[in-house]
């Protein structure tokens, strides 16, 4: 067996055996439909405990790469069998259904239903209420200064850090943009790449995504979703420069993209160097176990990565943050840095503190306990 641990790294050893054979079926070394050895063989063989085995293959499950066959074992799913033979991504399924045909246009969908557990259940409010405090105290007169137009470099620190931990982003303090919420990101998400470019989402998708797009100027190719994201026919006939995407969970459809089409939008990006928008609004409740990974982390060139504290933490705290590829750092800068930002600097002061002290993500883990129940 080609895998191995190396105790000498710092890496762990699950994750360690998680990205082998990440790497292995991506790659297609591992095909579409191939057994996996069993947990008790694999631990033998890498001298290892099967509880570590077992863990790696929870992630890589959870991740959509592999799926458990009840009293067969582990199976690789990432792709279809034409993919396992090198012959491209998963096919699409039937076109047309009876929902299909009277299915409302996107300007007529919804809003978002409301979420299965309120934002507020349990929220820790006398941790916050320290916190505010101790931002008052401490921080006196550093409120009263002009916060840099993309954010305290405090906070963007501490979110890098966090982004680290949470959602294996690697990404310098710089790459970070605050912002009050994601309508105004999605708004400078134009700004920065140009309204003459062509622009695609998904159908259906959460029709503020659109309001934005519309209000400047920029009218979207809508591409239909399947069970598991974008319809393949839709993206290939896309001549989209920019493709906007929520991975997780897509409003109002629920459809969450599985890791064969993960990598389907990276390589439409690639192919036709194309920007990715990846809206990864309420990710952290993707997996009741752990964080997915991002297309971010998958092409950081390619991707620009939008999240929200409003379903993490309370609607009513309208922050958010954007991660640029680096390479689009200096261009924000000359096209967009003369722009205030919108998130006062106390609510700056707040949020960075919540975040280093571990509050926020004490707070997922408690929510995740309760999804898990």
């Amino acid at each position: 067996m080609k895998y191995i641990v190396d105790r000498t790294k710092k890496e762990s050893a699950y994750l360690q055996l998680y990205h082998q054979l990440r790497a292995d079926i991506v790659a297609g070394e591992l095909s579409y439909g191939t057994k996996l050895p069993s947990k008790r063989l694999m631990a033998e063989e890498l001298q290892v405990s099967v509880i570590t085995v077992e863990h790696s293959y929870g992630l890589l499950s959870d991740d959509g790469y592999i799926e458990s066959r009840p009293k067969s074992g582990f199976y690789v799913c990432f792709g279809n069998e034409s993919a396992g033979k090198g012959e491209g991504f998963s096919e699409d399924p039937p076109e047309q259904t009876p929902d299909d045909m009277n299915r409302p246009e996107l300007s007529e969908r919804p809003d978002p239903p409301d979420p299965i557990m309120s934002a507020t259940e349990d929220f820790p409010f006398t941790v916050l209420a320290r916190v505010m405090r101790n931002v008052l105290s401490d921080r006196e007169k550093q409120l009263l200064v002009k916060s840099p137009n993309n954010g305290l470099l405090l906070l963007r620190e501490t979110l890098s850090q966090y982004l680290r931990r949470s959602r294996g982003i690697q990404v310098n303090p710089a790459q970070i943009v605050v912002g009050s919420g994601a309508e105004y990101l999605y708004g400078l998400v134009v700004e920065l790449l140009g309204r003459g470019k062509k622009y695609a989402v998904e159908d259906p998708c959460y029709d503020r995504i659109l309001q934005v797009y519309r209000t400047n100027d920029v009218n979207p190719e809508g591409l239909r979703l399947g069970p598991d994201g974008i319809r393949t026919s839709a993206l290939q006939k896309c001549t989209a420069e920019v493709l906007h995407v929520t991975p997780w969970s897509s409003y109002p459809s629920g459809i969450t993209a599985s890791a064969t089409k993960r990598h389907e939008y990276i390589s439409f990006a690639r192919e036709r160097d194309s920007i990715l928008v990846e809206d990864d609004y309420d990710s952290e409740f993707a997996s009741p176990t752990r964080q997915i990974e991002t297309l971010f982390s998958l092409a950081p060139e390619r991707v620009i990565y939008i999240n929200t504290f409003t379903k993490t933490l309370a609607p009513s705290m309208r922050m958010g943050y954007m991660v640029l590829p680096a390479a689009l750092v200096p261009v924000f800068q000359e096209k967009l840095g003369f722009y205030s930002c919108t998130v006062p600097v106390y609510d700056q002061y707040v949020l960075e503190e919540f975040i280093r002290e571990g509050h926020l993500e004490r707070y997922i883990n408690a929510r995740r306990r309760k999804l898990r129940k």
